[in-house]
């Protein structure tokens, strides 16, 4: 899955939103937009990614319809994820667990409450926020179903940095 993140959009976003999306559908990979259900559905975006500011998941829902993939960011609040699953959420998402340059002001998250997380919800569950080769194991292991990424992938061979995290999720061992 791809998600376009982009803080400061201009009037090209839509253009290379388009772009993006239609790359995504030549690989059938669904394309996710970070904050903004008029952009994903103005290009027809398989989903969006709220935030706790952004519009309510209800508008998303009827904005985008009923197959729309629609994730919330959930910080690192339990009772956030609790609620935003009975709001029948596509997924939820913790974080910032590690430094990181796209969420740099964000709080911290704790591993335990990805743990505790694994054992309420029936949904999965996204790791935000510095995410590494190096430290993916330790959210996986944690009970982070996803890793979201950017810098791991994006500041390195994005083949190699890839292929590394393929290989932390044969390995992780769940604690549950």
């Amino acid at each position: 899955m791809i998600q376009y993140r982009h803080k400061n959009p201009r009037d090209t976003s839509t253009l290379l939103a388009q772009k993006i999306h239609h790359h995504c559908q030549n690989f059938n990979v669904p394309l996710l937009i970070n904050d903004n259900i008029e952009l994903a559905h103005a290009i027809g975006a398989e989903g969006v990614h709220l935030g706790q500011d952004d519009a309510s998941i209800e508008i998303a829902q009827t904005r985008l319809g009923p197959d729309a993939i629609i994730g919330i960011s959930c910080y690192d609040s339990l009772d956030l994820a609790l609620h935003a699953q009975k709001q029948q959420v596509s997924y939820v998402a913790f974080g910032r667990f590690f430094s990181s340059e796209s969420k740099p002001k964000a709080p911290p998250a704790q591993l335990s409450t990805l743990t505790q997380a694994a054992k309420q919800l029936s949904l999965p569950i996204v790791a935000i926020g510095g995410i590494l080769p190096s430290n993916g194991h330790l959210l996986l292991n944690a009970g982070a179903d996803v890793l979201a990424v950017i810098g791991g992938i994006f500041d390195h061979d994005p083949l190699t940095a890839t292929q590394r995290y393929c290989k932390l999720f044969t390995s992780a061992h769940r604690i549950l």
